[in-house]
């Protein structure tokens, strides 16, 4: 199959009627998009990541208005909704009928969201249904952030990229649920816990690990390069790999030494910024055979959060 990069829309859209799928550009990371309402599209998604069969996927419609076609939407979730929508929200809601259960992965309940990116929501609006669209990469590889990223992972397996330039955030969106007293927080990502609990007067909680997530993204081990990743106290690792050529992955600060390339992902020690590099970082280091990538943890308050999750997730990869 050829794989063609562009940026027409109604290309895009007549494969989605056909039940093909597409790379679809969001302002968190690439999507790889299919019909959600149809068994075969779904299929092909998972098929062309060889993503595990029980990882649920998340739907994205082009409006507030749509969800209540596809879940349902409480008052207080409907207030984050209103908040964070279009953007880097995912809603967990009970989900209709309308929606199979190879979305879902067999879970009552439905991930879904408003993207925030003006190509595809023009994509949205001229398809008559919502489009599953879980990041566009093989399964448990680092999510891809520019047009070219998904064509390394998928060329040959779908035949087109919607491409819409860079991401704007970078990491994944994050995956909030409304319970009876709390927000369960599945994912941390563009949105953080005191953005939440400003909105919904509720404190957030940060639920166990399960074996079969409900949610996308909750697998242990993902976002992970080829290249073996420590994280912790750089100074000390880079002295117990000392004989390696060693990458290392910092917010600002620069690490100096035989043998050591230094990737800060923002100078000037901004957190957004460091978020949005993160994922070209890693990509851009699997590339040039290092022995090993170490990193450092970065600061815990808004976007940090999700920036320390998926360094731990590509991490598990060499601790399983």
């Amino acid at each position: 199959m050829q794989t063609i990069i562009g940026t027409d829309i109604q290309e895009a859209a007549s494969f989605l009627e056909r039940d093909e799928v597409v790379a679809i550009p969001t302002e968190t990371v690439y999507g790889l998009a299919g019909n959600a309402l149809h068994d075969i599209a779904v299929a092909k998604i998972y098929a062309a990541k060889n993503r595990p069969a029980f990882n649920p996927l998340i739907i994205h419609v082009s409006g507030i208005d749509q969800i209540t076609k596809y879940a349902e939407l409480d008052e207080i979730s409907a207030k984050l909704a209103s908040a964070f929508m279009p953007g880097p929200l995912t809603l967990l809601l009970p989900k209709k009928t309308t929606v199979p259960d190879i979305t879902t992965a067999g879970s009552s309940k439905v991930a879904i969201r408003v993207p925030n990116h003006s190509l595809t929501q023009e994509l949205l609006r001229s398809i008559s249904f919502p489009l599953a669209a879980p990041s566009a990469n093989p399964s448990g590889y680092i999510s891809p952030t520019m047009a070219t990223h998904v064509y390394q992972g998928l060329h040959g397996k779908i035949p087109y990229i919607l491409d819409g330039g860079p991401t704007t955030i970078g990491v994944e969106s994050t995956i909030a649920e409304v319970g009876t007293d709390h927000i369960l927080l599945h994912r941390t990502g563009g949105i953080d816990e005191l953005q939440l609990e400003a909105i919904s007067g509720l404190p957030v909680r940060i639920p166990q690990d399960e074996a079969i997530p409900e949610t996308p993204g909750q697998l242990k081990s993902h976002y992970a390069p080829h290249t073996p990743l420590l994280r912790g106290e750089v100074d000390r690792l880079i002295q117990a790999h000392a004989n390696k050529k060693i990458a290392v992955i910092s917010f600002s600060k620069m690490y100096a030494g035989k043998n050591i390339t230094s990737y800060p992902l923002s100078t000037n020690g901004s957190l957004p910024e460091a978020a949005n590099q993160l994922f070209a970082t890693l990509r851009k280091i699997d590339a040039l055979a290092f022995d090993i990538i170490l990193a450092e943890y970065f600061p815990t308050e808004g976007i940090g959060a999700a920036i320390n999750d998926r360094i731990g997730r590509a991490q598990a990869e060499y601790r399983r």
